[in-house]
């Protein structure tokens, strides 16, 4: 078992008036049923997965409800949408109960709660482990805050000179090494597995969400064209996503190119990081970026074991840190920012009194040149620029440019 940042949030929001219908959506196999019965364990579970209970929930009329399950968590409601309507009912006839929703599809689960619960449903996604996460033993151990998150929220810039002079670096470290081997799903670090066997579990997850997801979500029996493009999306990921380009390389328009991209972001295996272009008088592409949501996903979709690419290390490095956000409910927004001059930085996240700029490099070893693109990166910008970072596996700290560029270790600055 790993605690979940999420947990406190949910479980604060379920006394309050808004929090009397809550939405767990996410990926498949994310923890969303565990962490609903862990954080509610005075609710009724209900699984909505068997279809001869199904029917018998579906019949239940809004009263019935209320009298026979005024506290439950409903699983895999998007198998049978009605339900919706029927806890809608009993939201609105009587203010005692409460209900838990849970639903691996964002697409078939978000469309209907948007169509009847709006107003009366707070939503939260479930995504795979982050690190600190990963670093915890146990439902009681506590998730620390990352030193990223304390940046977002207190604007803390006092880092430890090295890495090494850490107290937690060994399970941090930990934390990282089963992460860059198979990645952040709850399921892979049961202590009984070895790793054949979280391999062997990775491989069926991907065959699992062709065979379930694309079909329920696209409604496609052909799965050829997604075994490419996914694999395509494995290989080109943070890198720019030009439909036309992609849609050529696998015989594909680039409208359904784009259309793929969809499904495989509305099934949290991907995402898009926007390109920013905040700013009218300067020429900066607008193409996005494409992220893989974990690691061993996009090993298994590769069909490859241990280590990293640059590429993916960004990837992991810039997912991890969306996660993080995601999950702390802080309000900002992710963006890369490419000029075409060729000035790029990786990411750029924006908040309501500024940016804060993140170059990558997996080398474990910096100087000032890795810096480049970050430097003059005010003038692109409509908002100050509060300060900068290289994050990489050099364990020394490290300031540039009078301290306006910070290198500092990703697991120090993440873990």
């Amino acid at each position: 078992m790993r605690n979940r940042s999420v947990r406190q949030n949910v479980i604060a929001k379920s006394p309050k008036k808004t929090g009397r219908i809550i939405a767990l959506t996410g990926a498949r196999q994310t923890g969303k049923t565990t962490l609903a019965c862990k954080a509610f364990d005075d609710f009724e579970y209900i699984s909505i997965e068997d279809p001869v209970m199904r029917q018998g929930f579906a019949n239940l009329n809004a009263r019935q409800w209320k009298d026979l399950y005024p506290k439950a968590i409903l699983d895999e409601i998007q198998k049978e949408p009605s339900l919706i309507e029927s806890i809608k009912s009993v939201y609105d006839q009587w203010p005692d109960p409460r209900y838990i929703i849970l639903g691996s599809s964002q697409l078939l689960l978000l469309q209907k709660i948007k169509e009847s619960l709006a107003g009366r449903v707070s939503i939260f996604e479930i995504y795979p482990l982050t690190l600190p996460e990963l670093s915890t033993k146990s439902w009681d151990d506590a998730v620390q805050t990352s030193a990223f998150i304390s940046l977002l929220k207190e604007g803390k810039t006092n880092f430890l000179p090295s890495f090494l002079m850490h107290p937690g670096i060994s399970k941090i470290m930990s934390a990282w090494d089963h992460f860059k081997k198979f990645g952040g799903y709850p399921a892979l670090v049961d202590e009984s597995l070895d790793d054949e066997d979280r391999y062997s579990w990775l491989d069926n997850y991907v065959r699992t969400y062709l065979e379930r997801d694309v079909r329920e979500l696209a409604n496609y029996r052909d799965l050829e064209p997604f075994i490419k493009i996914q694999k395509l999306f494995a290989n080109s990921t943070a890198s720019l996503f030009n439909a036309s380009q992609i849609g050529k390389r696998i015989g594909l328009t680039s409208k359904t190119a784009q259309r793929y991209l969809h499904y495989f972001e509305i099934s949290y295996q991907l995402f898009s990081l926007p390109a920013w272009s905040g700013n009218p008088n300067k020429r900066l592409s607008k193409m996005p970026k494409i992220h893989f949501m974990d690691h061993g996903v996009l090993q298994a979709v590769m069909q490859k074991r241990g280590g990293m690419s640059g590429n993916e290390f960004e990837s992991a490095l810039v997912t991890e840190m969306y996660k993080q956000i995601k999950n702390q409910n802080v309000r900002a927004q992710m963006f890369h920012l490419r000029t075409h001059d060729g000035k790029e930085v990786d990411l750029l996240i924006e908040m309501e009194d500024g940016f804060y700029a993140f170059e990558i490099k997996q080398s474990d070893k910096v100087n000032e040149t890795d810096g480049r693109h970050l430097r003059n990166l005010q003038t692109l910008l409509t908002k100050p620029l509060k300060q900068s970072f290289i994050l990489s596996a050099d364990p020394q700290t490290q300031y540039f440019q009078d301290g306006k560029i910070i290198a500092i270790h990703f697991a120090m600055f993440l873990g």
